[in-house]
């Protein structure tokens, strides 16, 4: 037992235990710290090639997409659309990379990839105006109705100052039926904007969709209330009385913008409708004239108050000619004004007064020896008459100041070809290619088919089948050129396989026309198939109008029956033939000998 004052065993220095036990802690309390250590490294290990990796992937992304950035810059869309395909296989998350194939597929037509490419764009970056409102279009042209809404109401949470988003959403209210939440949306609009013309016909348009008319004039009513010296809207409520039927309403609001501005130019053809509406033709005249010699009235308006007038004429089936004094008035107060000559030529042609009208345009084309228009509108009266003569003449002289333009040269050419003057027909069809700006490939095509038939008539025909050529390959389905391409090729026997394939073509995309028909048929006669080449013939001459049949056509009717045994019908045919003109060497030979 340990006397008072005696230490313990514990206490003993040297002591075998204390001396275990001090030995025993301190490796476990060095063991816990190289533990702690071994784990951290163990820790940072894993994490440092985690963060490495992301960083390496980011790297790659932001590589590829700015490079399918740039190749969309230049053009190069099929290079982008990988790219950014690579993109999305990268991080199909990223809403950059999904509106853009969204874009893409948008353009390519395929919709309903479109739309689920832009679904998904929203769906990751939800408060992106741009992404949110290229959603709601592709929505509303594929007639997605609810989901516009929906789309709108959501973009006018996150900026409810946006306006435009608040006219749309009242848009998409009407395009799905709903007026009232519309027309609340409007009202919603106004209070931030005020009262406003496009707001207020919105909601009378609306207001009269669900007949509630005493609604529908309040709007008007209110910014008649806003604006009392402003005679455009009395008018406006006028004329929508007018299109209401009550017309005396109209003729109140009427006066009540005359009190304003007599003179003011709506008002003017307003009175106009509401005469002609109320069966007053000559007071309807009488305001029409008092704008018309009105010298304190611009020319310009006195124009456009004169067109919309001969628009309610035509409209309504009445006598052109009663304009003609107003045109005369015109003239007299404005003698140097040729667009007055233009549009009074224009009204001579709906009178089929042809010769008055050229006579306008000639005078407009003098003042305006620049402008197509002039030389365009006196063709527009020649080449239904066939006036070769004047064509020239007109062609010849719109050259001589328009030199770029390619439809001169054409129909100068086409008129010079209907005379046979090959040589300078092919003349002017070359000038037209070197110096014409040509911007519709089509127009190019149709000058190399014409410097083709006119190089085959003056016997060059190696040129010609070139020219053709030329012309297929820019437009491949040139129905007179693949026709009369495939046509000489079976005069001369040559590429009758081509020529059959060419006609084939003419003969699908119009099977009623007779020229295609018998160019069908002939090749088909000249490959020996005389039985099918008879059937096309024969519908060419079935598909012919009465007097419309060639010689040609005929003779070679007459040649396919004889190669089908039928031989007096063929001379039948070839008799028809010389009747109708035909006066070649081969069709008397047949005739005189009863033989092909």
């Amino acid at each position: 037992m340990r006397q008072c004052g005696e230490p313990e065993d514990s206490d003993i220095p040297g002591d075998n235990n204390t001396l275990e036990r001090s030995s025993m802690l301190y490796p476990i309390t060095v063991m816990k710290k190289l533990s702690f250590f071994l784990l951290l490294i163990v820790l940072l290990a894993a994490i440092l090639p985690v963060e490495a990796m992301a960083q390496e992937e980011e790297r790659k992304f932001d590589y590829y997409f700015y490079g399918a950035l740039n190749a969309k810059a230049l053009g190069k869309y099929d290079e982008a659309m990988d790219l950014f395909q690579h993109c999305y296989s990268l991080d199909s998350t990223n809403a950059n990379v999904l509106v853009e194939l969204g874009t893409f597929y948008n353009v390519l037509q395929e919709k309903n990839k479109a739309l689920d490419y832009f679904r998904k764009s929203v769906h990751y970056d939800s408060s992106n105006y741009y992404y949110n409102m290229m959603l709601a279009g592709l929505s509303k042209e594929l007639g997605l109705k609810q989901d516009v809404i929906d789309i709108y109401k959501s973009l006018l949470d996150l900026y409810p100052e946006k306006f435009d988003l608040r006219f749309e959403l009242a848009n998409a209210y009407v395009d799905a039926g709903e007026f009232k939440e519309a027309i609340e949306a409007f009202s919603q609009l106004e209070k931030s904007t005020g009262i406003n013309e496009a707001i207020a016909l919105n909601k009378f348009r609306l207001y009269s969709m669900m007949d509630q008319k005493e609604k529908a004039f309040d709007e008007i009513q209110q910014i008649i209330d806003k604006n009392p010296s402003e005679p455009r809207y009395l008018i406006l409520m006028g004329d929508l009385y007018l299109d209401d039927d009550q017309d005396e309403k109209a003729l109140q609001y009427y006066e009540r913008a005359k009190g304003v501005n007599p003179e003011y130019p709506a008002l003017i053809l307003s009175m106009v409708n509401y005469y002609e509406k109320t069966n007053n033709k000559q007071s309807a005249k009488t305001e029409m004239q008092k704008a018309v010699t009105n010298t304190a009235m611009d020319v310009d308006v006195k124009l456009q108050l004169l067109t919309r007038y001969l628009g309610i004429l035509q409209q309504s089936g009445q006598d052109m000619k009663q304009v003609n004094s107003l045109f005369e008035s015109l003239f007299e107060q404005h003698p140097s004004n040729s667009q007055l000559n233009m549009i009074y030529g224009n009204v001579l042609l709906l009178q089929e007064d042809k010769e008055g009208a050229t006579k306008q345009f000639e005078i407009y084309t003098q003042a305006n020896p620049e402008d197509p228009a002039g030389y365009e509108q006196q063709l527009r009266i020649a080449l239904p008459d066939e006036d070769l003569e004047k064509i020239k003449e007109v062609t010849t002289e719109a050259l001589k100041h328009l030199p770029q333009e390619p439809q001169f040269y054409f129909y100068l050419g086409a008129a010079l070809y209907q005379q046979e003057n090959y040589l300078e027909a092919l003349k002017v069809f070359e000038e037209g290619l070197t110096h014409a700006v040509i911007m519709n490939p089509l127009v190019e095509a149709d000058f190399y088919g014409q410097i083709g038939d006119l190089n085959y008539f003056l016997g060059n025909k190696d040129v010609a089948f070139e020219n053709y050529e030329k012309s297929l390959q820019i437009n491949p389905q040139n129905l007179p050129v693949l026709n009369n391409y495939s046509y000489y090729l079976s005069l001369q026997k040559r590429d009758l396989d081509k020529a059959e394939q060419m006609s084939g073509i003419t003969v699908k995309a119009e099977p009623t026309n007779p020229t295609y028909l018998d160019t069908y048929g002939w090749v088909l006669y000249e490959q020996g198939s005389y039985t099918l080449a008879k059937i096309y013939i024969e519908r060419a001459i079935e598909n012919s109008k009465e007097g419309d049949l060639s010689a040609e056509v005929l003779e070679h009717y007459g040649d396919v029956l004889f190669q089908t045994g039928e031989k007096e019908k063929a001379m039948e045919q070839w008799k028809k033939a010389k009747e109708s003109g035909g006066d070649s060497p081969a069709l008397d030979k047949k005739i005189k000998s009863g033989e092909l």
